[in-house]
């Protein structure tokens, strides 16, 4: 909205060439984003305590988490907030790619938060049904994925990290490879949200690194020079990107350990569903598995654990997500925490790597 009202007064203000500049609109989307959480912030944990909005803890889980029941959740309606507002103000809203990342965004967190608020008054952990759940994600994903498909400049050629020369084309078959993506993104966010901090600090990581990719992909000097997909018009994902970095950050500060608000299913799931969107708008698909590492082991973790005692009758871990394992083994909540993010920072260190080992 300002890049479009603003932006054309430069022929007769030159100061205001400056909003030309994805750089500088993704600077100030991220300080938008951080100051819309610190104002918002205090007031809906207030509003959602007066309401009695409150976490319902499952009682097969650690009993170090009984005592989190009743902390005000569905915070997740402060990330979107912080992600959409800033991203309206500062993005191009003539580019493709902004409107179907939005969409998958709000999507999400309109699924995420009807299943947290089916929690709330039935007073239970179960809220949607898996079945339900999992049919409005994949309607959403597919809109996105025909979105993208139909569109007459994106290519359905996969991205492969580390090798140059290797770019298959999925023609058709690349809408169900976004729904896969989409989907299994915003599913494992949401099973990593379990501890204080735990999911936001890996989000907010993954979305820095992702904020050049989608920089790098939409300048054609830039991405040629790297040999990476150019795709015309992804470099405003990186304004988005900001937002999600500056909505991730201005939520940790009242998500850190002790939390005062969780984000809940409206939260982790929105954010999971961005990052799946903009892995496949830049191209980066595969590197995702990489940068989210955390996500994956947590979700693999889970399909594991299932399996195994489906079959078996055995389990591989303690307790599944990953995170309840190493509970169990005695380890304390704010040390799961912090080794979780600097594993995720090293994963990022090795998804940025591929960008020049080809």
């Amino acid at each position: 909205m300002l890049y479009h009202l603003l932006y054309p007064l430069h022929t007769e203000y030159s100061a205001f060439y400056v909003f030309r500049f994805i750089t500088f609109r993704t600077i100030y989307a991220t300080i938008t984003a951080l100051v819309i959480s610190f104002i918002i912030g205090p007031w809906l944990i207030n509003k959602l305590s007066a309401l009695q909005i409150g976490q319902s803890i499952r009682k097969v889980g650690p009993e170090s988490h009984f005592k989190k029941e009743g902390t005000p959740t569905m915070g997740g309606t402060l990330i979107l907030c912080a992600i959409v507002l800033p991203t309206l103000l500062w993005a191009d809203l003539t580019n493709f790619y902004v409107w179907v990342t939005l969409l998958v965004t709000v999507g999400f967190g309109v699924v995420g938060f009807t299943d947290d608020l089916l929690k709330v008054k039935r007073h239970s952990s179960d809220g949607l049904s898996a079945r339900h759940k999992m049919f409005w994600l994949l309607l959403i994903s597919l809109a996105a994925g025909a979105m993208l498909y139909s569109h007459p400049d994106f290519q359905t050629t996969l991205g492969v990290p580390f090798f140059k020369n290797v770019r298959p084309d999925l023609g058709w078959f690349y809408i169900p490879f976004v729904l896969l993506v989409v989907v299994g993104s915003g599913n494992a966010v949401n099973l990593t949200d379990g501890l204080d901090g735990l999911a936001i600090g890996p989000v907010i990581i993954a979305s820095a690194t992702y904020l050049l990719f989608a920089y790098l992909a939409g300048n054609a000097r830039l991405s040629e020079y790297l040999q990476i997909n150019s795709v015309p018009g992804a470099g405003e994902l990186t304004i988005l990107c900001g937002a999600m970095v500056g909505a991730g950050l201005g939520f940790l500060w009242f998500n850190s350990y002790p939390a005062q608000v969780f984000m809940g299913d409206v939260g982790s799931l929105a954010l999971g569903g961005a990052l799946g969107t903009i892995a496949v708008v830049t191209k980066q698909e595969i590197v995702l598995v990489i940068v989210g590492g955390i996500f994956v082991m947590e979700a693999l973790s889970v399909i594991f654990q299932v399996t195994s005692f489906r079959l078996y009758g055995k389990r591989i871990f303690k307790m599944a997500p990953l995170h309840h394992h190493f509970e169990l083994k005695g380890w304390p909540e704010p040390k799961i925490i912090v080794r979780f993010w600097i594993i995720a920072i090293i994963l990022a260190l090795v998804g940025l790597s591929t960008l020049k080992l080809r």
